[in-house]
């Protein structure tokens, strides 16, 4: 995500490198090479000016602080204006109602009822909701048979009527159903064209006007680029919807929907999808997209991440054994499996600053910890237990169960025992200092 427009802003801050002072010159000269990176992230061309402008009026006559360099100062000032570009803020969705109606839109294929899965998931699990979501695609029965499948996989229900191709009845018949079986939230997935025709914005129109939802979002594919900015415009036109989700932005997209859409129909970004499972779905900040695409990383949503599969219980049970040195391979397998939890190896690498850049031409597999896993699952329950008792003929027959070799078993036994030395390290550090505190 934003891979090419990042490397392109780098080299255009390099520019000033060395300058001693801000100019009108060497600005100019970097704003061209900037405004052209946005437009081959495929930014609209009004909008790239209309920013490049704005920094360039922003960094003339801007007093270099002697801790600053010129370069680090424009970075500051383009930064700002990427965040203010994408909303500034961001903004959550509207939950008010008894229930909440969230009606979905966008064009066929844009991700719509994967996203309205995802937004159940992240209603029931983080909100504490009981969602219902209701399958209004009445063309295309595999949009319902898709809608019910993801419904099981997150325990949320769906409601449909195959019976009918009234998705005006429909609707309004499930949120009485919503209203009569404790429903807080009814997600309506709608149909979507391969393009804006008048009979779809017809009928979504009919709909929006039956139930009056609280929240209309359009599902917009972010790999489609400008156009998902112009089918945006026609969209909110005729709706006036509420939020923009973006999906599909882990895919090899330039970022220009991202940049530009927020500006075209002034209406706020509030979620994206980065992947295919449920819970690859984030609250969109503009600050920390802004902080990515500048290759600053983005520290606070991996904490938040780390955070949501934090168990505390968990967390003071393994302190008191690291203490006592008494970390197994039960333990270091638990910590994978939360790691793996939090998503994609490569990106949650990319948000610590520096990393994106490091790892660009690395293949991080996902499944980076299979060899490990194995290993680990070829020991007997008491060698995990007690690592010590791995003697040569217990590690031939580990490496032969597990299908790799006596080199890689003695590598993972030399990794776990600096692991398990450094968090004995850094938990009785962490204890002086408490002490320390208390007195």
């Amino acid at each position: 995500m934003f891979e090419s427009l990042s490397e392109r802003l780098e080299r255009s801050f390099k520019i000033l490198k060395g300058e001693g002072k801000i100019t009108e010159i060497n600005v100019a000269e970097t704003l061209k090479d900037v405004r052209k990176a946005l437009l081959d992230a495929d930014v609209n061309y009004k909008i790239a000016k209309t920013f490049t402008d704005t920094v360039k009026d922003k960094a003339i006559g801007q007093n270099v602080l002697t801790s600053l360099k010129p370069n680090q100062l424009m970075v500051k000032i383009v930064h700002d204006e990427l965040a203010e570009l994408m909303g500034g803020q961001s903004v959550d969705i509207n939950l008010k109602g008894n229930p909440s109606i969230i009606l979905m839109s966008g064009l066929q294929g844009s991700g719509k009822t994967t996203f309205s899965g995802k937004l159940a998931n992240l209603l029931k699990t983080k909100r504490n909701k009981y969602p219902l979501l209701v399958a209004c695609d009445v063309y295309r029965p595999a949009a319902i048979e898709q809608l019910k499948v993801l419904g099981e996989q997150i325990g949320v229900p769906v409601y449909s009527d195959l019976d009918s191709k009234n998705p005006v009845a429909i609707a309004e018949a499930a949120v009485k159903y919503a209203k009569s079986h404790g429903h807080d939230v009814v997600i309506v997935d709608t149909a979507g064209r391969l393009a804006v025709d008048e009979m779809m914005m017809t009928e979504i129109a009919a709909v929006k006007k039956a139930i009056l939802p609280q929240e209309i979002l359009f599902v917009v594919d972010a790999m489609t680029g400008q156009d998902a900015v112009n089918t945006a415009k026609e969209f909110n036109d005729r709706l006036d919807f509420d939020g923009v989700i973006l999906t599909k932005l882990d895919g090899d997209t330039r970022g220009g929907a991202a940049l530009s859409i927020r500006s075209v129909v002034t209406k706020p970004i509030k979620f994206v999808g980065t992947g295919e499972k449920m819970d690859a779905l984030d609250v969109f900040y503009p600050e920390r997209m802004a902080d990515r695409i500048l290759g600053m990383g983005d520290i606070v949503s991996l904490v938040e991440r780390a955070q949501e599969q934090y168990d505390e219980e968990e967390a003071r049970r393994l302190t008191k054994k690291i203490a006592k040195n008494q970390f197994d391979f039960d333990d270091f397998l638990s910590q994978i499996a939360q790691i793996k939890k939090m998503g994609n190896i490569k990106e949650l690498a990319a948000m610590i600053p520096g990393m994106g850049k490091a790892l660009k031409d690395v293949d991080v597999d996902d499944n980076a910890f299979k060899g490990i896993e194995a290993i680990i699952h070829s020991m007997t329950p008491k060698e995990r237990a007690n690592p010590s008792l791995l003697n040569g003929s217990r590690k031939n027959r580990i490496a032969s169960g597990s299908g790799t070799t006596i080199v890689e078993v003695n590598r993972l036994l030399k990794q776990f025992e600096q692991t398990s030395k450094m968090m004995r390290m850094a938990t009785m550090q962490n204890g002086k200092l408490k002490v320390g505190k208390k007195r």
